[in-house]
């Protein structure tokens, strides 16, 4: 078992000389899987003198984001959800400006300067905007790891450039490191480091020793002693353990300590299930179609082969599945079904889905219509972006990996492949290695980029090109490549070459989803989608066919007359 991130604090507020304390701050540790998806939060705010209602800006910025970050979806980075409750939170503010008596005068609405502090796993992730500080700090002296976004126009007089609700738009500052045990960090209010140096404030947090309390309270006195006329805040962070491995890996390890179960026979039970029959098997996994005998519902069991008992990564893919089912909603995508039994075994149960995989389908239907190819390329789509709007990249976007029902309603199946920006983000120097079916795989993973939702949009432009001819747009070119200059070398066989009656502007929509290079492709998923149905207004234009194409007669008599000409000239001259 590895040790858990845990830290040590000491915080401590003063109004110092003047009437009311404009500065906030908070710390959360939280508890059981958040303290792994989420990590622990620091927060301080400063309001700005010239405002009556800053304190309330200082208060909702600190409170709101130690409340809100931990709503956000346990897949998403860090970055991702520290920011999108940041840019939340300036809206709101700035919006309680422009509805009160202050919406003319920025400078006494509700603004303050914000330093956030998320310390996941062995990373530290630094938001900042103001002139709040977030130091590290040393035996004896200090290291600034924030920027004060302050303006001086005189050695008396400054301005902040940036700050909390002083407009609709706000930029943050963000920069991630590794952390280790023993590493302290000061967060600090104007009102102390602009009246302390920092070779004082780091002695006396070495002084006070483990009374991080003792130590912020000193800081506090010490600046209120040198003349400081400003609210006092300070907030002092030690980190007494990180994980020896990431956390990701450590959650995973705990859903995997179930037992592996034993072949399964027709008629068998298994915690609360009836075996009707196996679906798949293979040295990987097995796979059983069951029944709960308390609701009566088909359900879909699959199981880790007792061949993988001993790979962690294999195990780690398996728990992540379940755990990736559980947090998207999709008509699209396979869904987990909710025992009222505990599992004594270690295995996944999904829904059922009647019918068959798309590769089945793609025998079954060999020329099937535009139209039909556009529904099921969309339904897929719907999909997708399911998985992306919680930063997650599927990556083994495959047609067996893909069911469709007698109806024609597409599901996702399978994500042991699939990439999590929350559980990865602090996985330092992980060199990314394709994880789904090579031939549909995007060329940038074999160059050891990490899959994006851009190699998602790839592996769909694949299948769509795959439906419509029977072929892949690269053959089985795309695993080879291994160089910049190889990817370069990569030529789209036209799918109008093997079916003719396709639309031009249908083949183009196709080629640019599956262009070799990630940056060449559409910038979004729905726009590649609507492509497929819409060309462009200009496409006509960009694409007419040359003159001879379009009328042959009026371009030999255009050529004719131009022989005339030259032979005319060249009489003249004679």
């Amino acid at each position: 078992m590895t040790s858990s991130l845990s830290v040590s604090a000491g915080q401590y507020s003063d109004a110092g000389v003047k009437p009311v304390n404009q500065d906030f701050h908070g710390l959360l540790v939280p508890k059981g899987h958040q303290l792994i998806t989420k990590g622990i939060a620091v927060a301080i705010a400063d309001g700005i003198s010239s405002s009556n209602v800053s304190q309330i800006a200082s208060e909702s910025a600190v409170a709101g984001f130690l409340s809100d970050y931990f709503s956000t979806p346990e897949s998403w980075s860090v970055k991702q959800s520290a920011q999108r409750v940041l840019l939340a939170t300036n809206a709101w503010l700035h919006a309680q400006t422009r509805q009160s008596q202050y919406r003319y005068d920025r400078d006494r609405g509700y603004v303050c300067t914000l330093s956030v502090m998320v310390l996941r796993s062995a990373t530290a992730h630094l938001f900042h905007i103001g002139d709040t500080r977030i130091y590290r700090v040393h035996h004896d002296q200090l290291e600034q790891l924030s920027t004060d976004h302050r303006l001086w126009l005189s050695p008396e007089e400054s301005c902040l450039t940036r700050a909390m609700g002083i407009g609709h738009q706000l930029d943050i500052d963000y920069r991630s490191l590794p952390i280790q045990p023993g590493d302290t960090f000061l967060l600090a209010t104007d009102g102390i480091h602009e009246h302390l140096d920092e070779r004082t404030m780091a002695g006396i947090i070495r002084e006070s020793g483990d009374d991080l309390d003792a130590a912020a309270r000193r800081l506090a006195a010490q600046a209120l002693e040198q003349g400081s006329d400003d609210n006092l805040t300070a907030q002092i962070i030690r980190v007494n353990s990180v994980p020896a491995v990431p956390e990701s890996s450590e959650l995973f390890h705990q859903l995997a300590q179930l037992p592996f179960a034993p072949e399964l026979q027709p008629g068998q039970h298994l915690d609360g299930y009836r075996i009707l029959r196996q679906i798949h098997a293979s040295s990987r996994s097995h796979v059983y179609l069951a029944v709960d005998e308390e609701t009566d519902t088909r359900v879909v069991l699959k199981m880790p082969s007792l061949e993988q008992r001993h790979d962690p990564v294999y195990l780690e893919q398996f728990s992540t599945e379940q755990w990736i089912a559980r947090r998207i909603s999709s008509a699209h995508v396979a869904r987990p079904f909710q025992s009222s039994q505990r599992p004594s075994f270690l295995y996944q149960a999904t829904e059922f889905v009647e019918g068959c995989t798309l590769r089945q389908w793609m025998l079954d239907n060999p020329a099937p219509t535009l139209d039909t190819v556009r529904d099921l390329v969309e339904q897929i789509g719907k999909g997708l972006r399911a998985f992306h709007r919680l930063e997650m990249v599927h990556q083994d976007l495959k047609p067996e990996n893909v069911l469709v029902d007698p109806h024609g309603t597409v599901t996702l199946i399978d994500f042991g492949a699939t990439r999590v920006a929350g559980l990865e983000d602090s996985e330092i120097g992980e060199q990314a290695v394709p994880r789904g079916a090579a031939l549909y795989s995007a060329p940038e993973t074999f160059l050891g980029e990490p899959g994006s939702w851009l190699s998602d949009q790839f592996s769909l432009g694949v299948i769509t090109y795959q439906l419509l001819t029977g072929q892949l747009p690269y053959g089985a070119e795309v695993p080879k490549i291994h160089s910049r200059n190889q990817l370069r070398g990569l030529n789209y066989r036209p799918a109008r070459h093997l079916r003719e009656n396709l639309p031009a502007w249908v083949d183009d929509t196709i080629e640019k989803a599956v262009h070799p290079q990630a940056h060449r492709r559409y910038p979004a998923l729905s726009e590649y989608l609507y492509k497929l149905r819409h060309p462009s207004v200009d496409w006509h234009k960009r694409h007419r066919p040359p003159l001879m194409e379009r009328n042959p007669v009026a371009f030999w008599q255009g050529v004719s007359a131009l022989l005339l000409l030259a032979l005319l000239a060249a009489l003249g001259l004679g």
